[in-house]
């Protein structure tokens, strides 16, 4: 298991890699929780050519002119030349690719898995977006999750999901194959025949046993995203009908009682927490690659 994990999704693939993501194009920001970092592709600037040859004519008349101001000086004329041009090119290029659409390079590193399929990419894209919900509520939480640990667990859940994705990606490729080869005019019982039906079967087996673990991991982290959430909605109602009580009391001039006994549903509410957590690390144990 990656001690990191770098995500990145832009127009044609989801990345992740245990080290830093390369931008091919175009610019990003990088969002750091725990020990995941996502990449999120900043939009083009929209700045045309034209324009930035525009500017760069522009910013090129007070460097010209303080140019001249140094070399009156005494100073020799390639060296305020030299950094002129320095400052334009890199102005320049900053500019361009500001104006680029962001896309990822391909992590070659071990570890570094890539999501092209649209149906891939968007379960993963949901599993990162229930991985913020769950990582909200830990503040929340103290005393009942250790967050070193749950960020482990969270972050193996997620690489163990993009592993997941991409053998059924691979797999969803391979059963287009097989399917598109054509058996017409070859006997039932030909021995080629029946190789392919047999790797169909076997290819479609693992289909499921993938599409299974994947559903496991989801399923694990909606529980302790929702377990995380309702305990802390509930403890919010149970503080405003606590505040409430109090107010009454006051108003009424009469000791005040509490609105509802939430001490047990409380505690209902807390193991279902401590108990989503352990699914979650039990579903990606240590160790498991």
């Amino acid at each position: 298991m990656p001690s990191e994990l770098h995500i990145g999704m832009d127009d044609e693939k989801t990345v992740l890699s245990p080290y830093a993501l390369r931008l091919r194009t175009g610019r990003a920001r990088r969002h750091r929780s725990g020990s995941v970092t996502e990449v999120v592709p900043m939009t083009p600037s929209g700045v045309t050519r034209e324009a930035r040859v525009a500017f760069a004519a522009r910013l090129s008349l007070p460097l010209i002119f303080a140019s001249a101001l140094f070399f009156a000086a005494g100073v020799p004329w390639w060296l305020p030349f030299a950094a002129s041009v320095a400052t334009v090119t890199t102005v320049w290029r900053r500019q361009a690719r500001a104006a680029q659409i962001a896309r990822f390079e391909r992590p070659v590193a071990e570890g570094g898995r890539v999501l092209v399929s649209p149906k891939e990419r968007a379960a993963f894209a949901r599993a990162v977006a229930v991985s913020r919900r769950i990582r909200r509520t830990w503040p929340g939480l103290p005393g009942m999750i250790d967050p070193e640990p749950a960020d482990r667990s969270l972050t193996r859940a997620l690489d163990d999901l993009a592993a997941l994705l991409v053998r059924r990606q691979e797999l969803r490729r391979l059963q287009a194959g097989l399917e598109g080869v054509s058996e017409q005019d070859v006997p039932a019982d030909s021995p080629a025949v029946l190789a392919l039906a047999a790797q169909r079967d076997r290819a479609l087996d693992l289909w499921r046993e993938t599409g299974e673990q994947a559903d496991r991991i989801l399923r694990s982290l909606d529980r302790a995203a929702l377990a995380g959430e309702s305990f802390l909605r509930e403890r919010e109602i149970g503080e405003a009908a606590r505040r409430a009580g109090l107010v009454l009391a006051g108003l009424a001039g009469v000791p005040g009682t509490p609105a509802a006994e939430s001490g047990p549903e409380l505690a209902d509410r807390t193991a279902a927490v401590i108990t989503a957590y352990r699914e979650l690390a039990e579903q990606c144990p240590e160790g498991r690659h």
